[in-house]
């Protein structure tokens, strides 16, 4: 299965489940694996940052879970100054892929919307940085992940953020309503991605900018990755190729975009993460090959004023 050949319908409901599963976990203080997926009988966790505690390869969850998996894509994202300034029940619910606060260099005053929102932890952050005269929304399509973030910002007292149910295809906003666009690891999740930028260029205001974590991959991944949905869902499948996912920018009315790449994978951990089963059609070789090839990025990208 994949975008080709499966409706957005089907990849909504397979992503929703799964993120609402990651969600309760949370809420019912047990640790979780990125992208959604649950932690395994053997209790590994992609306990990067998600939790206070590292040493070594092993690392500790606030529920007590101790881990020998430090997940490739969600690890050491946030700094401790960041991580002190949060519940920790978001950080475990953090599933991206970078940290599109840091780079978005957000401006006191200005209005922030977060795409697939999760358990808040990046609209907490952004609406720190905005202060008091600016405002941080988050959208998640997820009711569990919803309930979630609004524990997490009424637990850091924070005011100035919204949480919006609906989908990152048809944003619940007005046009020109929004400063800076952000979002983590989640672009890559929707099987309708031109739908997506284009519906981020009509609320944000001219001048606006697109700043965005994402996994992208040079070239095109093989068929039998495709259609793996627990791949799909762990944000590798669905990922876009780097320079197709500029190209989708421009066409949307963006300018001056860019990616930088932030952090390179090895397949096989990433095929270990979320496929517990692997992708058996695949050689070692053909995995090998992968190697550097999926990537975490940071995008950029401007609405013309």
């Amino acid at each position: 299965m994949d975008e080709k050949t499966i409706g957005t319908q089907e990849i909504q409901e397979h992503v929703r489940k799964k993120y609402g599963e990651a969600a309760l976990r949370v809420l019912s203080n047990q640790p979780i694996r990125c992208c959604g997926s649950s932690v395994s009988e053997e209790k590994e966790s992609c306990c990067g940052n998600a939790t206070r505690e590292m040493s070594g390869d092993t690392c500790c969850s606030s529920a007590g879970v101790e881990s020998k998996t430090v997940d490739p894509i969600t690890s050491n994202l946030y700094s401790p100054d960041q991580i002190d300034q949060i519940p920790e029940s978001a950080i475990l619910a953090s599933l991206g892929c970078g940290n599109p606060t840091a780079l978005a260099q957000l401006k006191e005053g200005e209005i922030v919307l977060d795409l697939g929102s999760g358990g808040g932890i990046d609209v907490i952050l952004s609406a720190k940085r905005v202060g008091e005269s600016g405002f941080a929304y988050g959208l998640d399509m997820t009711d569990e992940m919803l309930r979630l973030a609004e524990q997490n910002a009424k637990e850091a007292n924070i005011p100035n953020v919204k949480f919006l149910k609906g989908n990152i295809e048809s944003i619940p906003l007005p046009d020109n309503s929004v400063d800076v666009i952000i979002s983590n690891c989640v672009i890559n999740l929707s099987a309708d991605k031109d739908l997506v930028l284009k519906e981020a260029f009509r609320v944000l205001r001219p001048g606006g900018r697109f700043a965005v974590s994402d996994v992208v991959v040079d070239g095109d991944l093989p068929q039998a990755v495709r259609k793996n949905m627990e791949m799909y869902v762990g944000c590798v499948a669905g990922a876009l190729e780097h320079h197709d996912y500029v190209r989708k920018l421009m066409n949307a009315g963006f300018t001056e975009a860019s990616i930088e790449p932030v952090r390179r994978y090895e397949f096989s951990k990433l095929e270990g993460a979320w496929a517990p089963q692997g992708v058996a059609s695949m050689t070692q070789a053909e995995k090998e090959a992968l190697d550097g090839k999926i990537w975490g990025g940071f995008i950029r990208a401007v609405k013309p004023s």
